[in-house]
């Protein structure tokens, strides 16, 4: 398999790609509402998007308190360390920012993966788009 690359994205110049991948995770497999996940948001966040030989892959977003979110991995690309690149990468862009922490919503079968990558639960499991989620933040300082 090629290498993965990840790169900041532009939500005008990228944006086809972008939709593509969360609509396919988030509306079609995940059967959010399309209401919800397009909240509304996108213009002033920071995307990174993942390509595999030119391919987009997988995306996530920054918004500018430091919420890390639709982070989103096609299904055929899974399991390849794609979705650490892309929170590694938004990770790198909080930080030169200069946010003292990053915060996110995870689905609670992927708490493990955020918890491996120095995020830690706060608070109760609670309902987003009808999907078990956990608040989870890390400290960047």
């Amino acid at each position: 398999m090629a290498d993965v690359s990840v790169r900041h994205a532009h939500w005008e110049h990228d944006r086809d790609r972008l939709c593509r991948i969360r609509e396919a995770v988030f509306v079609v497999e995940q059967k959010v509402p399309r209401a919800l996940e397009w909240d509304g948001l996108d213009a002033q966040c920071e995307h990174v998007l993942a390509e595999i030989d030119g391919e987009a892959v997988g995306t996530g977003r920054l918004l500018p308190d430091g919420h890390i979110g639709r982070i989103a991995v096609l299904a055929a690309w899974r399991g390849r360390g794609i979705g650490s690149a892309l929170l590694r990468e938004l990770t790198a862009i909080a930080v030169r920012r200069g946010l003292e922490r990053v915060v996110l919503h995870a689905q609670t079968h992927a708490r493990h993966f955020y918890e491996q990558h120095g995020f830690r639960a706060e608070g109760e499991e609670f309902s987003e788009a009808g999907i078990p989620h956990v608040r989870m933040a890390k400290p960047l300082r």
